[in-house]
């Protein structure tokens, strides 16, 4: 005997709860569809650090040969379906990818650092005495030398050697972010 609509057994009730709804279900499957086309973009060195099954890396690896936009999206759908099939922890990989964009977001931001301590010491020269009493056993005669032969260059309007050369003293000079967090706790900021 079929009960009415508005006899639902709780039992059933209780069932439907715990499933996941059909909104829920295609966002975790778009979800997976862009973290399969974040690791297309990858290049080989770093898919080969990710611990991912063969049958997606095959996959992964075949979309990059694809250059047509629907056949590419069907083949990115096809990879999300490997990902919930094959049960990998998205999350995980997820993770990882941050953390790498993180560490470029870092070398980035050290990068600038650098140009700024350039921009700097060309600028004004009580900036140089600033930059060994951060940096102590800086080589003071070396950096000054650079920055007076970049500003001869600028001013004459010759190739900048030196200002090249100048970004490269400061590189070894001042540390990167994650050999700076090791050896040192402050960090080191311009204002």
């Amino acid at each position: 005997m079929q009960r009415p609509d508005h006899e639902q057994n709780p039992y059933d009730a209780a069932d439907q709860a715990s499933e996941p709804s059909k909104t829920q279900r295609k966002r975790a499957s778009h979800e997976l569809q862009d973290l399969g086309e974040e690791l297309v973009a990858l290049s080989e060195a770093r898919l080969a650090q990710l611990d991912l099954p063969d049958r997606l890396r095959e996959a992964i690896l075949q979309a990059r040969r694809i250059s047509k936009f629907g056949a590419l999206r069907r083949q990115l759908q096809y990879i999300g379906k490997l990902m919930r099939a094959a049960e990998v922890d998205a999350a995980a990989i997820g993770a990882r990818l941050d953390a790498w964009k993180g560490l470029s977001r870092d070398a980035t931001a050290h990068l600038h650092l650098l140009e700024r301590w350039r921009e700097r010491l060309l600028a004004d020269d009580a900036a140089l005495g600033e930059l060994v009493q951060r940096h102590p056993g800086s080589d003071l005669q070396h950096i000054r030398v650079l920055v007076r032969n970049a500003r001869r260059e600028h001013a004459a309007g010759k190739p900048p050697a030196s200002y090249r050369e100048l970004f490269q003293a400061l590189k070894d000079i001042i540390p990167e972010p994650d050999r700076q967090a090791r050896t040192s706790p402050d960090t080191d900021e311009t204002r």
